[in-house]
């Protein structure tokens, strides 16, 4: 059974490491769907539930904590964030590039 597109999101945010970050793009270009971020954004909001997914660790693609609304708390993403080290100023993660986790193009299963 071929996993859906929000299963083969999950999949590739399990793997990014504690202390990095990624973006919704390099996700879906990972995913064979380089136009999807906005698909991808979509995913993580409904992973609200599901601890196995770090959820925090996806960000825009300038390092902009864009999806911080959809967690509970007001800095939630952020204080997740700095748990693991990753400086956070004005919704935006410093050093972004130094932080940065390339998601590995897989491909279609």
């Amino acid at each position: 059974m071929e996993a859906n597109f929000f299963d083969r999101v999950y999949e590739v945010v399990r793997q990014i490491p504690e202390g990095k970050v990624t973006s919704y793009g390099a996700i879906a270009k990972a995913l064979g769907a380089a136009r999807s971020a906005r698909m991808v954004g979509w995913a993580m909001n409904a992973s609200h539930n599901m601890d196995d997914v770090p959820a925090h660790r996806v960000v825009n693609r300038i390092g902009m904590l864009s999806g911080k609304h959809h967690f509970e708390g007001t800095n939630l993403m952020q204080q997740l964030l700095e748990n693991e080290g990753i400086k956070v100023e004005d919704n935006q993660i410093v050093d972004f590039e130094k932080h940065f986790w390339q998601p590995k193009v897989s491909g279609n299963k």
